[in-house]
């Protein structure tokens, strides 16, 4: 994944961490209200990046998680 994307999630969620916080705070509803219609664009728009990323990988899911293989008693 692109830095531009990982960028762009971050983003995403500082915002909709800030209309939890904003809410809670009872701040006036017109900053929570925007921000929040912020988040949902910011959040469409993320998923569309990540989705249109010229990411390619020569894994299957034979290969499992790298982290923790699968031993050959499981399968």
């Amino acid at each position: 994944m692109k830095n531009s994307a990982v960028f762009l999630i971050t983003f995403t969620t500082v915002v909709l961490f800030t209309v939890v916080v904003f809410s809670v705070l009872n701040l006036p509803f017109g900053w929570v209200c925007t921000l929040t219609f912020l988040g949902e664009i910011l959040l469409i728009i993320s998923v569309y990046r990540i989705l249109k990323d010229d990411y390619n990988t020569h894994k299957t899911f034979e290969d499992f998680y790298e982290d923790h293989p699968i031993s050959e008693n499981y399968r």
